[in-house]
């Protein structure tokens, strides 16, 4: 199947109470454990390439390899931009053959973000590409993404539907209580289904998009603070809120990238503890990448995704 936009995937989700999973890739490892997770879960997937891996990695290096991803399998699969920071970055990723881009203006005043929003829509669909947006700023860090708490800002849900409307964007990441990256790991972060469901209110059936989700499995914190530098109190949001989001309340679409990153830390951690003359890149990157397998396939679980790519085949 070739890459496919979220126009369907989306409105599949809505109507049908799960969200399609979006993960953060980095390297090969990471990859083949993603797509070998959503193939036993038949499950159709979004793989994010953020500005920092495009940098990393090189985006020609990560679309071959995703290329050759999408051609061993028949699932639904699109690329995403992940934080698309300007237009012009937005710009490059639909000229590299994303299907889908982010583009993160939510630090600028809410007529300046309808602005920039809208002048990437006009770019993208020009192109045949999707836009995902984001209102409200999430507190957390996330490479160039970096919010302290006291600056955090909950979606305004009258705003949300302004923003929809005037800007043209097909998704909207909302802030409602998660945090990015892993400085959320100081206690539980909190849902705010109040908000989530007037947001919901405002903009009935539109696409919404949380960010900042990672509830890391108990067994890799243990393996983490066993084989390593300990962690905070490593809860991050209860799973139990991200499967209700997911099913009652109109997300779509949740992003996951920490999780992935300390699954493949705690177990390369294990084996340089066990073995530290290990110089073997494939003794230590493979056990994460299987470790990595199980994490995702339980993350599609919860998001009620799994068996769903079978609405997609023709």
């Amino acid at each position: 199947m070739p890459l496919v936009t979220t126009e369907k995937m989306f409105k599949a989700a809505y109507d049908g109470g799960f969200a399609v999973g979006a993960f953060n890739v980095n390297n090969m490892e990471l990859l083949q454990a993603i797509v070998e997770a959503a193939k036993a879960e038949n499950a159709p997937l979004i793989l994010q390439i953020s500005k920092g891996a495009r940098a990393y990695a090189n985006i020609k290096y990560l679309k071959a390899m995703i290329d050759v991803a999408v051609a061993q399998t028949d699932l639904p699969i699109v690329i995403h931009c992940d934080h698309g920071d300007t237009f012009e970055l937005c710009k490059e990723c639909v000229e590299d053959g994303y299907t889908s881009v982010m583009i993160d203006a939510s630090a600028l005043s809410l007529a300046e973000n309808i602005a920039m929003t809208k002048k990437v829509v006009e770019y993208a669909h020009a192109k045949g590409v999707v836009v995902e947006a984001e209102l409200g700023k999430l507190a957390g860090e996330e490479e160039h993404v970096k919010v302290e708490d006291r600056d955090a800002i909950f979606t305004n849900p009258d705003e949300a539907h302004k923003f929809v409307t005037e800007s043209g964007c097909d998704s909207l990441a909302v802030a409602i209580g998660t945090k990015h990256g892993p400085n959320k790991f100081s206690g539980e972060a909190k849902i705010n289904f109040d908000r989530l469901a007037r947001i919901q209110e405002k903009v009935p059936g539109f696409p919404l998009v949380m960010h900042g989700s990672s509830s890391v499995p108990q067994e890799f914190v243990d393996r983490c603070n066993k084989y390593g530098g300990k962690l905070p109190d490593a809860r991050g949001v209860p799973e139990d809120m991200i499967h209700k989001a997911a099913t009652e309340f109109g997300v779509v679409k949740v992003n996951i990238d920490t999780d992935l990153r300390l699954v493949l830390t705690a177990m390369i951690r294990e084996v340089f503890e066990k073995n530290p003359a290990e110089i073997d890149p494939r003794k230590y990157l493979g056990p994460g990448r299987e470790a990595i397998i199980k994490m995702v396939r339980h993350k599609m679980q919860i998001l009620n995704v799994s068996g769903k790519a079978d609405l997609f085949k023709t």
